[in-house]
């Protein structure tokens, strides 16, 4: 399945206006597990970065993590980077609208030659490396770019049916990934490899994760994908069942999982 289509109709309506841009950021921070997991880990590195910090969104897209970010601190430097020129206008545009454009700023920059020498203090890089194959490469820029002492935060998917890969037959579920997920062995020992020191891997979407994931992004995207009448239906879709999904993601962001389809990785210089 292509996932971009998806985002490219989602895009045209709620880049209309900052309002309706705020309020695709809000339904995304609700739904999407992944976001749960990024924000608590970044609140938790806030508490020692509450002075000036420098920011590289790696792989920006709708930029709603730097959307995020900007609200965390007016002391923050935020550069949001990708390789949709047509996303990072966007962005450029929003942030302008909405009078933030003065710290955070977005550049098209391909992440397998993008590097700044000790420049960062943090950066992220959310369902990114999954589309990108010279993953050994771009870490050892993300090394390059931090600062003594910096954090990179990854969330990815992991090789224990991430992607909803589960045997050899399966195939990933967005057509866009070129890899299926990362073993953890395998993410630590590439980072390593790139010069990172300490490495903390844990898996996120555990057996609560699994099922929201189904609930709230699998099933309305298989329908969208069918056709997009289903945009008229999805809000009632979700009026039933984001209770639960809600329940569900608050058990696997605050609770620890011996396996999972997901990863969030921290890596520090």
């Amino acid at each position: 399945m292509k996932y971009d289509p998806i985002k490219y109709s989602l895009g045209k309506v709620f880049n209309k206006n900052p309002f309706l841009r705020k309020l695709f950021y809000g339904l995304l921070d609700l739904l999407l597990l992944r976001t749960w997991h990024i924000k608590k880990n970044i609140r938790a590195w806030k508490k020692s970065h509450r002075n000036n910090a420098t920011i590289l969104d790696a792989g920006s897209g709708f930029g709603q993590y730097s959307y995020y970010l900007s609200k965390q601190s007016k002391k923050w430097n935020i550069l949001g980077v990708d390789v949709k020129k047509e996303q990072i206008e966007d962005c450029n545009n929003f942030f302008t609208q909405i009078g933030r454009s003065e710290n955070i700023k977005f550049e098209y920059a391909d992440l397998t030659k993008f590097s700044k020498s000790d420049e960062y203090d943090l950066i992220l890089s959310v369902d990114v490396m999954e589309h990108i194959l010279e993953d050994v490469e771009v870490f050892k820029n993300f090394n390059h770019s931090l600062k003594k002492g910096g954090m990179l935060l990854i969330s990815t998917p992991s090789d224990q049916g991430g992607s909803d890969v589960h045997d050899d037959e399966d195939h990933s579920f967005i057509d866009e990934h070129v890899r299926d997920g990362y073993n953890i062995s395998e993410i630590e020992e590439k980072l390593k490899f790139a010069g990172f020191t300490n490495i903390e891997a844990g898996y996120a979407y555990g057996a609560p994760g699994k099922i929201s994931w189904k609930l709230s992004m699998k099933w309305p995207i298989l329908m969208l994908n069918v056709s997009k009448l289903f945009f008229v239906i999805l809000p009632f879709y979700y009026i039933i069942t984001y209770p639960i999904s809600f329940i569900l993601n608050y058990f696997d962001t605050n609770g620890k999982h011996k396996t999972g389809t997901g990863l969030i990785v921290k890596a520090y210089k």
